[in-house]
C-alpha cells in the first residue's frame, strides 16, 4: 500500500471523510488555487484569480462528492469527477481566441483552468503530497518557465512573423531581399483581416538558413534589420 508522507504527518484525520478534513481540503484548494490566479492576473491574462478559484474549488467539492457517495453506497466509481474534468476542458477552450494576426491566444491559461481542475481533485482525494507537487510544478511553469521558452524561441531557427507593406508590388522585392540575406521563407499567407486597410498584410513563415545567421542572430536582431526597409510599414514576430 501507497502512502502519502504528508497524509502521515498530519495524521490519520486529514485522510478519512470528516468534516475537519472536508474544511482543510476546501481551504487547501482556495489557497493554492488563489496563488496560481494570482500569478495568471498579474500578466492580465483572460482568466484570472476568482475563475482559477472557482474551478479548483468545483474540483475539489466534485471529488468530495463522489468520495461520500461511494462510501455511502459502496461503489467505486467517480462519475461527477471524471465529468468536471470534461467540463473544465470545455470551459478552458473558451478562453481561446485568434487574433487579426492569426494567434491563437490563451493556450496556456486553458490548460491551466484545466489543470487547477485536476489540482482540485487531487485535494479533495486527500492525495496531499501528489497536490504539493502538482502545484509547485505548475506555479514554475506558469512563472518561470516563459522566460526561457522565449529565450529557445528566439534562437530557434524558424520563427513566424506579421509582416505589413505600404504597397502590395512590394512583396516581390521582400522575398528576394529575404533570400540574400540568407533566409528562406517556407508559407506566407494574406490576412484578410486588413483588408481595405491600405496595407497589404501577410504572416510569414521563415527558416534561417545562412550558418552565420545560426550562429550570431537572434529573431529579434533580424527583425530590426528588416524593419529598416523603407517599404515595411511595420514588422514583428509573432
Amino acid at each position: 500500500m501507497i502512502t502519502d508522507p504528508l497524509a502521515t504527518l498530519l495524521g490519520s484525520w486529514s485522510t478519512n471523510l470528516n468534516a475537519c478534513s472536508i474544511f482543510f481540503r476546501i481551504v487547501v484548494s482556495v489557497l493554492l488555487s488563489s496563488l496560481i490566479g494570482w500569478e495568471r492576473s498579474s500578466k492580465r491574462h483572460s482568466a484570472g484569480f476568482r475563475t482559477f478559484m472557482i474551478v479548483t474549488l468545483s474540483g475539489t467539492i466534485v471529488m468530495l462528492i463522489d468520495l461520500y457517495l461511494n462510501t455511502l453506497f459502496g461503489g467505486q466509481f467517480f462519475l461527477l469527477s471524471a465529468l468536471s474534468i470534461v467540463s473544465a476542458a470545455r470551459i478552458a477552450t473558451r478562453t481561446l481566441f485568434f487574433t487579426s494576426r492569426n494567434q491563437i491566444m490563451g493556450l496556456t491559461t486553458a490548460v491551466s483552468l484545466w489543470g487547477s481542475c485536476i489540482l482540485g481533485l487531487a485535494v479533495g482525494a486527500g492525495l496531499y503530497t501528489i497536490t504539493a507537487i502538482t502545484f509547485f510544478v505548475l506555479l514554475l511553469c506558469l512563472s518561470k518557465l516563459p522566460a526561457l521558452e522565449f529565450f529557445l524561441k528566439n534562437r530557434s531557427n524558424h520563427f513566424e512573423i506579421h509582416l505589413e507593406l505600404k504597397n502590395s508590388l512590394n512583396l516581390q522585392n521582400f522575398v528576394s531581399t529575404i533570400r540574400k540575406l540568407g533566409l528562406k521563407i517556407d508559407a506566407i499567407e494574406l490576412n484578410p483581416a486588413y483588408a481595405n486597410s491600405g496595407l497589404s498584410v501577410y504572416s510569414i513563415a521563415i527558416s534561417i538558413s545562412s550558418e552565420e545567421l545560426k550562429k550570431y542572430k537572434s529573431h529579434k536582431e533580424i527583425i530590426d534589420a528588416l524593419s529598416t526597409i523603407d517599404y515595411i510599414y511595420h514588422i514583428e514576430e509573432i
